[in-house]
């Protein structure tokens, strides 16, 4: 219905997500690269990501890595983050899906799916902070959570229980991954290693007094200390705490039962 007060009826705003948003259906131009696709720009836009970082990105660099100019690229995509949502949803198709017969366990089902959103979050760990900014509807993200939906209704909890469930898990997964992420990235960008990063931590530590407790009953600097790396102390880590999630799932279950 038009206005009637002789004002200007206010647009509504674009979504701000790739995925609520139509795009007219493209239709080729001359000057438009030959070759040049939405899915080879979103392929060159993670290999950036996962080489510079997403400080470093810029439409302009993904130009120039694709051999193409800046407008090229703004003909499949009506801004950088139109893009960065892509490519979030493309990492996202790495994530592995569990065996859904009747036969699976879904402790399992849920180890592999924590551990598959573990390893694209350290694989591509620019992920992490877009996942936190981005509504994750894309069509592989989608697909993910279908599957962790379906793996819990198998865990016997409370409907009611499920979304705080899945929270705890793969907020929990979130912010080890991401941690760890950041460790790795700060130790590559000055050439040292996680083992050897460690190694310097305990050494400072072991001179300071109020250290002595934390380091004596400390399993992490024994385990490393004892020719142990870092990495393999971070997967146990990982592995227990995971286990600690689904036993608590379990704990919730039968306490809803009883």
């Amino acid at each position: 219905m038009a206005a009637t007060d002789g004002r200007a009826r206010k647009q509504p705003t674009r979504p701000n997500s790739v995925w609520l948003t139509e795009r007219p259906p493209l239709s080729r131009k001359a000057d438009q690269p030959a070759g040049l696709d939405l899915d080879k720009i979103v392929a060159a836009t993670v290999r950036l990501l996962d080489a510079e970082g997403l400080a470093k990105f810029s439409m302009r660099r993904l130009a120039a890595e694709l051999g193409v100019t800046a407008m090229s690229v703004y003909w499949y995509v009506d801004t950088k983050d139109d893009l960065l949502e892509l490519a979030v949803d493309a990492v996202a198709g790495e994530l592995p899906l569990p065996d859904e017969s009747d036969a699976a366990d879904w402790r399992d089902q849920l180890r592999l799916l924590a551990t598959g959103y573990r390893d694209i979050l350290l694989r591509h760990p620019w992920a992490a902070r877009l996942l936190g900014e981005f509504i994750n509807i894309g069509p592989r993200s989608v697909a993910f959570s279908n599957a962790t939906m379906r793996v819990m209704r198998r865990t016997g909890l409370d409907p009611e229980s499920t979304s705080g469930a899945l929270a705890s898990l793969f907020h929990f997964v979130y912010g080890f991954s991401t941690v760890r992420a950041m460790h790795e990235a700060r130790c590559r960008a000055v050439g040292m290693t996680l083992d050897d990063y460690f190694a310097q931590v305990m050494t400072v530590l072991a001179n300071r007094q109020e250290f002595a407790e934390t380091l004596a009953l400390s399993s992490r600097a024994a385990s490393v200390s004892q020719g142990g790396s870092v990495v393999e102390m971070l997967d146990r880590d990982f592995t227990f705490a995971l286990d600690l999630q689904i036993a608590g799932i379990e704990a919730m279950r039968e306490r809803g039962a009883g």
